[in-house]
């Protein structure tokens, strides 16, 4: 008999791409996904499957490489790094205009409201307004304005929402935790990248979180100062990257590959002055709450499958890697369910 099962996604960045994975195991499984509740990615993901739009978001984050993820950064530095028009525009477009409470599936998304310090549970009206109020992650994208609130990640106070479908009456909770300490058997699939292209993306989000609030306050203009990065981490990395508009067609020689420092981490980290962008140090001091955040979630209501994803399997920036988190998180959710199955 087909099970019913509440699912409940997590917050986690990019490995909210995990949740895909997760999904896909699923269904092959024969498990018929009745209600669903997500927080930041996990609202994302999980009301893109609930539109039905699952596959196409898939194929448009599958095709994305490191410069794709480059052009998709509408850069802010009002209330956060990114205004996030361009990636939720994309989904927007994929998802048209659709009312949560006309969704097939039971959706929630959960947000916080700084302003009266408030979790908020999106369960009508406007599906993409919702996704996207859940995703504001401080610092990276900016919050949403809703009257009088202002509306960042449900992750501040609820990374992962099981009390939205305690109540949905399913066979089963399971719930997608993508803040795991305990995963140390599992690692990223490796998928082979031009290791100069990685480079430059690094670069540029180490940009992002330090240099450029500095530069933006004596220039003024953000879209031609991230050009302008941009033609400082090619010429750091001649000749290969001078042509890397046209990766197909790059010679991807020996040549090009002693051109990259020698340590490249640490030609970055000089280049920041300190140890890590102020970007990432702000979403890794985050993902520490959530990740003790989350474990109260589960003892207080414990769902009957648990399917932990490991915090270390990326940055919480890395959104080029859909591939690779796509295939872990339907690893992981494969051993999980076979685990249950046998034991039940």
């Amino acid at each position: 008999m087909t099970k019913r099962v509440a699912l409940v996604l997590g917050s986690g960045g990019a490995r909210g791409y995990a949740h895909i994975g997760v999904i896909e195991e699923l269904e092959a499984r024969g498990y018929e996904i009745a209600c669903i509740a997500g927080c930041s990615m996990g609202a994302v993901v999980g009301g893109i499957y609930a539109a039905g739009k699952l596959k196409e978001y898939r194929d448009w984050i599958q095709s994305l490489d490191y410069l794709d993820v480059l052009r998709l950064l509408d850069v802010s530095f009002r209330l956060g790094a990114i205004r996030g028009e361009k990636v939720f525009g994309k989904i927007r477009e994929i998802l048209g205009e659709i009312n949560i409470e006309d969704l097939p599936i039971p959706f929630t998304a959960v947000a916080t409201d700084l302003t009266n310090q408030q979790e908020i549970w999106f369960q009508e009206g406007c599906l993409h307004k919702a996704m996207r109020a859940s995703a504001a992650i401080p610092s990276l994208f900016t919050p949403v304005i809703q009257g009088k609130r202002m509306l960042v990640d449900g992750s501040l106070l609820n990374p992962l929402p099981i009390v939205p479908v305690v109540s949905s009456h399913c066979d089963l909770i399971i719930a997608v935790n993508l803040n795991s300490n305990n995963q140390r058997h599992y690692s990223l699939p490796a998928i082979e990248r031009h290791p100069l292209l990685k480079e430059r993306f690094d670069l540029m989000m180490a940009t992002l979180g330090s240099r450029l609030p500095s530069l933006l306050r004596k220039n003024g203009n953000a879209d031609e100062l991230l050009l302008m990065e941009e033609r400082k981490g090619a010429e750091r990395f001649d000749p290969w990257l001078q042509h890397a508009e046209e990766p197909e067609s790059a010679p991807a020689s020996e040549a090009a590959a002693r051109a990259m420092p020698k340590s490249a981490s640490d030609s970055r980290i000089a280049d920041i002055s300190g140890p890590a962008s102020l970007l990432e140090v702000i979403n890794q001091s985050l993902e520490v709450m959530q990740t003790s955040l989350a474990q109260y979630k589960i003892a207080g209501y414990p769902p009957d499958i648990l399917i932990n994803v490991p915090r270390r399997a990326c940055r919480f920036f890395e959104f080029y890697k859909a591939p690779e988190l796509i295939m872990l998180g339907r690893q992981i959710a494969h051993d999980t369910l076979e685990k249950y199955e046998k034991d039940n």
